[in-house]
């Protein structure tokens, strides 16, 4: 099944990209409540959460980086004929939950800046997940489009 030949890199570059972008910073804050210090990072933010509700930091684990690292592998398995087109409904589905971090976090930075308690920003980091989630949704269309052409 070929696709177009910037997918299955780009999916690819994903693997190392989705784990810097764990590290990078997503927000910049002057005072944040529940997270220490003044920079919020993905792995940061599960760990400040562990200590405040772990149940919350395994839900944003899951979301923010088990589901979207799942989806490029089943993915890539897909480009290197490892799994079956099946494997493109689960797909589908890991991508519409892989965006709710993005979400979340932005819904912080509103509610932050809405009520006045110190100072929020998005950082770069923000717009590097976001980057890697948005290429990810865009190579399993991709994938699915090709994959509907040959069927």
């Amino acid at each position: 099944m070929p696709v177009r030949p910037v997918v299955v890199p780009m999916n690819l570059a994903l693997l190392a990209l989705y784990p810097a972008s764990w590290f990078a910073p997503l927000a910049h804050a002057g005072i944040l409540p529940f997270f220490s210090g003044n920079e919020i990072t993905i792995i940061g933010g599960v760990q400040d959460l562990w200590e405040a509700d772990a149940a919350l930091a395994i839900l944003v684990a899951v979301f923010a980086v088990v589901i979207p690292y799942g989806k490029t592998l089943f993915l890539a398995a897909v480009h290197f004929r490892l799994a079956g087109t099946r494997a493109l409904g689960l797909i589908e589905i890991i991508a519409k939950l892989s965006m709710a971090d993005v979400f979340l976090i932005a819904l912080y930075i509103v509610m932050v800046k809405g009520i006045g308690f110190g100072h929020v920003a998005s950082a770069w980091g923000l717009w590097l997940f976001t980057g890697c989630v948005l290429a990810s949704i865009w190579a399993g269309f991709e994938t699915r489009r090709k994959l509907a052409e040959w069927t």
